[in-house]
C-alpha cells in the first residue's frame, strides 16, 4: 500500500515555519469519530496533541491499542483529516497532496498482489510514481539488496514468509526515494531473526539521514532504534524526550518506563 503523491493543486500548499528542521510539526490536533448509534456523542481519539519530529532522527510513537497511534499516523497520510487543529509535513498542511510526496508507509497489516514478483511488484509501485525506466531499475536493484531479496526476486510473494512480505513492503516505501518512512508495527509478528533484519535497515536509513517515524509494541526495538520517543495514552500525550534521557531518569528500561506512565500495575501475588 502507497500513499498518493500527485496532486493537482493550482495554489501553493499551505506552509507553516518549521522549528529546528522539523519535519513534522503537530499542533493541537483532536481526531473525533462519530457516534456509533443515534444521539450517541462522538469517540475522541485523539485529544490535543502537540509533537515535533526533527529531521534524521528515528522516532518511536508508542501507546497501548486505543491510544490513538493510527488515527494520529492515519491524519499525517492524509486517510483521515483533523476535526481540530493541524499537522504539517517540511511546513506543507498534511490535507495538501502535495505535503505526502516525499513520504514512504508501510501499513502494519501489508496486502500486496500475491501473483506478482517482488521485482514486478516494485515495478508497478515505481511506475505508479512516474519513475523512469532505467533509474527504476537502478532503484529495484538496490533495494532488492539493501532488504535482502535479491536473491528471492523472481518469487511469488504469496511464497515469502511474514519477514520476507515485511521486508518487501519497505522496499516498496522506499520506491520513491523518500526523506521520510512512517513505518506502523513494521516488526509485527516477526521472529527474531526478522526483527534483526527490520532492525538493521531502519538503523541503515536512519545513517543515510532519513527521518523514520515508526509504531510498535516491540519497546526493545524501540529502544535500540530510537533517538526519541513519545507515548500517548487514551489520545493525550503524557511523555516526550530521548530515550537515553527517559531510561536515566526513570532508572529502569523503557519497558517499564511504558507501564508505569500508562499506569499498569502487575495483579497482586497468591
Amino acid at each position: 500500500m502507497r500513499v498518493q503523491a500527485e496532486t493537482t493543486a493550482t495554489q501553493p500548499a499551505p506552509r507553516v515555519r518549521a522549528a529546528r528542521n522539523a519535519v513534522i510539526q503537530i499542533q493541537g490536533l483532536v481526531v473525533e469519530y462519530p457516534g456509533r448509534g443515534f444521539g450517541q456523542s462522538p469517540t475522541v481519539a485523539v485529544k490535543g496533541l502537540d509533537l515535533e519530529i526533527y529531521a534524521g532522527e528515528a522516532f518511536g510513537f508508542l501507546g497501548p491499542n486505543g491510544a490513538g497511534k493510527t488515527s494520529t499516523l492515519h491524519v499525517l497520510l492524509g486517510f483521515q483529516p483533523p476535526t481540530r487543529g493541524a499537522a504539517f509535513i517540511n511546513g506543507l498542511d498534511v490535507r495538501e497532496p502535495i505535503a505526502r510526496q516525499r513520504i514512504g508507509y508501510l501499513p502494519e497489516m501489508t496486502s500486496y498482489y500475491k501473483f506478482l514478483t517482488a521485482e514486478e511488484l516494485l515495478r508497478f509501485y515505481g511506475r505508479l510514481f512516474r519513475i523512469g525506466r532505467a533509474d527504476l531499475e537502478s532503484r529495484i536493484d538496490s533495494l532488492l539488496k539493501l532488504v535482502d531479496l535479491d536473491g528471492a526476486r523472481k518469487r511469488l510473494i504469496k511464497t515469502y514468509s511474514k519477514g520476507m512480505q515485511q521486508r518487501i513492503g519497505l522496499a516498496q516505501a522506499l520506491i520513491n526515494n523518500p526523506d521520510l518512512l512512517i513505518l506502523d508495527e513494521p516488526t509485527s509478528g516477526l521472529d527474531p531473526l526478522g526483527r534483526m533484519k527490520v532492525r538493521e535497515i531502519i538503523e541503515r536509513l536512519k545513517s543515510e539521514g532519513r527521518t523514520v517515524l515508526f509504531s510498535s509494541h516491540e519497546l526493545g526495538e524501540v529502544e535500540t532504534v530510537c533517538d526519541r520517543i513519545a507515548i500517548i495514552q487514551r489520545g493525550e500525550l503524557k511523555v516526550v524526550g530521548r530515550v537515553a534521557d527517559l531510561v536515566g531518569e526513570y532508572q529502569m528500561d523503557l519497558e517499564r518506563i511504558f507501564l508505569k506512565i500508562i499506569g499498569y500495575t502487575s495483579p497482586p501475588q497468591p
